[in-house]
């Protein structure tokens, strides 16, 4: 469903003054607020609409008012919720470090998916019968690829526009999905570490590339790397839009194949997965099964680039004669308090210069399915971020996340700006590359 901006100033819906509690909105985190407002310019909505109710502390106040009874849990309250991105700058700048995707996503439980009767159900389907079942993903994908490369796509064209902009923001789908040679890949060189990488859904069949590379560039710094054939999906847009049945099935899957493979550390190249998988002892909290197995793996869980920095890169790196700037992923900065590190591994390239952005770390507007549910807030927060990318004159962005590099591209497509958009594994990938290339050339 496509939210408009303006509609934002309507009123909640009441009930009676002392209505029916909500149990599901009976949240410890919602008494950590204290209201200062300090979160308010770091929102993407409220710095658009200017309205309280689309700011962290309006939303907490409404998920408080309705979890009393006070307000419904109605259409307005859920359009609300809804317009939300969930990038969580609102924790970073919050100085009472309340975890408001904590409150968001347990307000989401209680609404569901946004949009039409006809969309949730939709959303439904996917987030139970699709994700979990990664072969039926496959088939899906390979029907688009179909599409992509019969004529097909010519039909989009007089598609109505809503459909057309849709169609836009579907990515090419590769002629090849990923598949890992082996369940166990050996370390070239000495064996520094044992690391799992989580394969993921969307990753192997969209990008595929970039697991090959973040596989190349972990053997290289002497890590065995298993990639565990039982497990799946990590379940994170199912917890974002309130779904969390199958996600905690999805969760339990993943735990028990990583923890039988007896890891050092489990490697996460998407920024979104990271975020929800550090958290899987949050979403298992209670499971007298999981509890203790949730938290042991969630300490395991590291996003590629804050392990490649701690581990320390080892072998030659060649140079890759760019210049580029970072965008921040928010479950990355925001979800995972991880800066630092990328930005470390982007100086140790020869040849590469990095141009910092301005507010590198506020959201492109992607967020999972965002820019498909509230097209018109998600395009304004890509023309910023896009406004910004150009400020800087670099030939490229890095955005170590599938959501924001497809975000990302299709931005640079409507600007026809030509900027490049890669993963930082794959620039680490390049410099090993054209070492190797210089070391073959020399001994020629």
């Amino acid at each position: 469903m496509e939210t408009s901006v303006s509609s934002m100033h309507l009123p909640l819906q009441r009930t009676e003054p002392h209505g029916p509690v909500v149990p599901g909105l009976q949240i410890p985190e919602l008494d950590q607020c204290v209201h200062c407002g300090l979160c308010l310019t770091q929102c993407p909505t409220y710095r658009v609409t200017r309205l309280e109710t689309e700011s962290p502390r309006g939303r907490i106040h409404l998920v408080r008012a309705a979890g009393e009874g006070r307000i419904s849990t109605g259409e307005r309250f859920a359009e609300h919720l809804n317009l939300c991105l969930m990038c969580r700058a609102c924790e970073t700048a919050c100085p009472s470090g309340v975890k408001y995707g904590r409150i968001a996503e347990a307000a989401r439980e209680v609404i569901g998916p946004p949009g039409s009767a006809l969309s949730r159900a939709v959303a439904r389907l996917a987030f139970t019968q699709l994700f979990p079942r990664l072969g039926r993903m496959r088939v899906l994908l390979r029907l688009l690829r179909f599409y992509q490369r019969s004529g097909l796509r010519a039909v989009a064209r007089v598609l109505p526009r809503r459909l057309r902009e849709m169609e836009a923001l579907l990515p090419p789908v590769p002629a090849r999905f990923f598949t890992p040679e082996a369940e166990v890949l050996p370390a070239i060189g000495t064996r520094r570490a044992r690391v799992g990488l989580l394969n993921g859904c969307i990753m192997p069949l969209l990008f595929g590339d970039i697991n090959a590379a973040t596989v190349r560039v972990l053997r290289r710094n002497g890590c065995e790397v298993v990639i565990p054939k039982g497990q799946g999906c990590c379940g994170a847009l199912n917890v974002h839009n309130g779904e969390t049945t199958a996600a905690k099935a999805m969760a339990k899957r993943n735990i028990d194949a990583f923890l039988a493979a007896g890891v050092d550390a489990v490697i996460v190249n998407a920024a979104g997965c990271g975020a929800t998988m550090k958290e899987y002892d949050h979403l298992l909290r209670g499971d007298p099964e999981y509890t203790e197995k949730a938290a042991r793996f969630s300490a395991l869980c590291r996003d590629a680039s804050e392990f490649l920095a701690d581990l320390g890169l080892t072998g030659p790196l060649g140079p890759v004669d760019m210049t580029v700037t970072y965008q921040d992923p928010c479950h990355l900065a925001h979800g995972q308090k991880v800066r630092a590190q990328p930005r470390q591994l982007l100086a140790a390239i020869p040849g590469l210069t990095l141009i910092e952005m301005e507010a590198s770390d506020r959201c492109c507007g992607s967020a999972g399915i965002y820019n498909v549910t509230h097209p018109e807030m998600s395009r304004t927060l890509l023309d910023e971020k896009m406004t910004s990318i150009g400020r800087t004159g670099a030939e490229a962005v890095v955005a170590p996340n599938p959501g924001c590099m497809l975000q990302l591209r299709y931005g640079a497509q409507r600007a026809k700006a030509g900027t490049a958009v890669y993963h930082l594994m794959d620039l680490l990938d390049q410099a090993y590359q054209a070492a190797e290339d210089d070391a073959g050339r020399a001994r020629a």
